[in-house]
């Protein structure tokens, strides 16, 4: 099994080697959130061979400035071998609904860089869009011709739902879906052939995982909900959503 999306260099040092000691999945794909967490990553990757490195900046900040991203394409330049994917990349859609005056479309430009790495190198792209920019995304997705995307923790309509489905885009199931009746419809709508398990930790959940360490192995449990909801034996919810996550993500090799 494999953690589909967390940021490992969020945890802290003491919490990064608790992980590792205690991890009861194959692997994790550790995303970046900027120039400085790139580095991290691609350090943490190097330590310990279940880290699977993606590049990338995520939206939900200010804008970076050029230099960065020029700096953090560079590393994509140069270690696209070695990378798994691009990401998180997306646009701010929290960061708008608190200042509807931000300009969206400096985030769109620099989402469009990074799909135009991904179709270079032929990476997939980890992908920050929820509700109403799902749609967006999905339009600069077919206009740059990116054709492997993953949606985490996606959030959306009816109608954006169908359209991924259509593309074949994925999408991954975090432990809230435990208690969150919004991602158990998801889970109900989408097919088991595009979807992955994450936790996008160090973010906390709730419920029975209230004041926990979010934790790789909770995917564990997001396994066990997804079986649940789709009526399957839980061994084979686990094997399909392990050999998604090995497909996408190019991990046969390796495992």
């Amino acid at each position: 099994m494999f953690d589909a999306h967390i940021h490992l260099d969020w945890y802290q040092s003491n919490e990064q080697k608790k992980i590792m000691n205690t991890l009861e999945v194959n692997g994790m794909i550790a995303v970046s959130s900027d120039l400085k967490s790139c580095k991290k990553v691609w350090q943490l990757s190097k330590q310990n061979p279940s880290v699977f490195p993606a590049f990338g900046w995520h939206p939900e900040q200010p804008l970076p400035t050029d230099q960065e991203i020029i700096q953090i394409e560079t590393m994509i330049h140069e270690n696209h071998k070695q990378i798994v994917a691009i990401g998180e990349v997306g646009l701010p859609f929290y960061k708008r609904k608190e200042d509807p005056s931000l300009d969206l479309q400096a985030y769109i430009d620099i989402l469009e860089r990074f799909m135009a790495l991904a179709v270079q190198y032929d990476l997939p792209i980890v992908l920050h869009a929820v509700y109403d920019d799902a749609a967006t995304v999905c339009d600069l997705l077919v206009k740059h011709g990116v054709e492997r995307a993953h949606f985490h923790w996606f959030k959306g309509d009816k109608a954006t739902i169908k359209r991924m489905i259509e593309a074949n885009y994925m999408i991954s199931v975090t432990p809230d879906c435990v208690y969150e009746k919004e991602i158990q419809y998801l889970i109900e709508s989408y097919p088991m052939e595009l979807m992955m398990a994450e936790t996008d930790g160090p973010w906390p959940f709730e419920g029975p995982f209230q004041g926990k360490m979010t934790h790789p192995n909770m995917i564990i449990e997001v396994i066990k909900q997804i079986a649940k909801i789709k009526q399957l034996p839980m061994q084979h919810v686990k094997e399909q959503v392990e050999q998604n996550t090995k497909l996408f993500y190019r991990l046969m090799d390796r495992f």
